[in-house]
């Protein structure tokens, strides 16, 4: 794999993920030849404060560690749905085969080992059934994600996984949008966004009761991957099932969760990458690094829990953690 890796960041909480991720990612794909872009939002009339990241030890290290700083504009999204990020960076980065991550990621497998197949597009399938909800008497999920294919001019019956029944919410094409990949940024970025601008600017009558916020890049993100030729890792996506949030990354959303459900390998991966002085210095700036990285927080969080028999939702985990008083963000 020598594609880009794309991921944004903006001041706060992202910059400090930023370092992480690009400290993971030095550490266990030293032999990783593609380029690490950082896409910066900048400021204008949809931001209510500026985004752009701070000069600092966080930035230095960040560019220490290899990143390009990638400045975007904002047109369609900003401060009311910064989700839409994720979208509107893909039109600054190079026309070029590229794999997209959330900043609160981690890297913790070689890269450069690889095989994926740009050309298939895949996301992740780290998702809960989060969009749409199915009301008593509303259209069920035929009929939703059938009006969504449709108006993009794609068959539901091409997007179906038929080893669930009908109307079960995994029968659908349905990702998380923390990872997802493509062979081309800015044919992806057109097809996404489009997507995305269709669901909620002209919507089919089938969604009127639906609430988009915060689930509107991931209602878009299956219309954009049908229509490029992908599908899901291990079928019609061009990534085998289980890589990236598996043996190669984590998507860990915040650290308690982190330290209460990830397998060994990656708590394993994360100190190592987050042991260097020169990482150290910067990470523990960040107070849930500092707490559960460095100091005993991490280790109380994964006591709790059993790893092979965790609670089934994850509001049940993250009760417990605030309980205990592990719970930051």
């Amino acid at each position: 794999m020598d594609a880009n890796i794309l991921i944004v960041a903006q001041r706060g909480r992202l910059l400090h993920e930023a370092v992480l991720f690009a400290a993971t990612l030095r550490h266990h794909a030293p032999l990783w030849s593609g380029r690490l872009l950082v896409a910066e939002p900048q400021p204008g009339p949809r931001w209510s404060d500026d985004p752009r990241l701070p000069e600092g030890p966080q930035l230095d290290l960040l560019r220490d560690l290899g990143a390009e700083i990638l400045p975007f504009e904002t047109n369609h999204f900003g401060s009311s749905y910064p989700q839409g990020n994720k979208i509107e960076a893909l039109a600054a980065a190079p026309a070029e085969p590229f794999v997209f991550f959330d900043t609160d990621t981690v890297i913790t497998g070689d890269l450069a080992t690889l095989d994926i197949d740009v050309t298939r597009p895949s996301a992740s399938m780290k998702r809960e059934n989060t969009w749409p909800t199915i009301e008593l008497y509303g259209p069920g999920y035929t009929e939703i994600w059938g009006a969504l294919h449709r108006r993009r001019g794609n068959r539901l019956e091409d997007t179906l996984d038929l080893a669930w029944p009908d109307e079960h919410w995994r029968r659908y094409l349905y990702f998380n949008a923390g990872w997802f990949f493509g062979a081309d940024a800015h044919r992806f970025h057109r097809a996404f966004l489009d997507a995305a601008l269709m669901i909620r600017d002209d919507p089919p009558s089938e969604i009127a009761v639906q609430t988009l916020d915060p689930w509107l890049d991931q209602a878009a993100l299956p219309l954009a991957i049908q229509e490029l030729g992908g599908g899901r890792p291990g079928d019609k996506g061009g990534i085998a099932d289980g890589v990236f949030d598996g043996t190669h990354s984590f998507h860990y959303r915040f650290m308690p969760l982190m330290y209460a459900t990830a397998p060994d390998h990656v708590i394993e991966a994360v100190e190592a990458a987050a042991a260097p002085n020169r990482i150290k210095r910067v990470l523990k700036d960040h107070e849930p690094f500092k707490r559960f990285i460095y100091q005993p927080k991490g280790a109380k969080a994964r006591a709790l829990f059993d790893r092979a028999n965790l609670p089934r939702k994850e509001q049940a985990i993250r009760n417990r953690l605030k309980r205990e008083n592990l719970w930051v963000r």
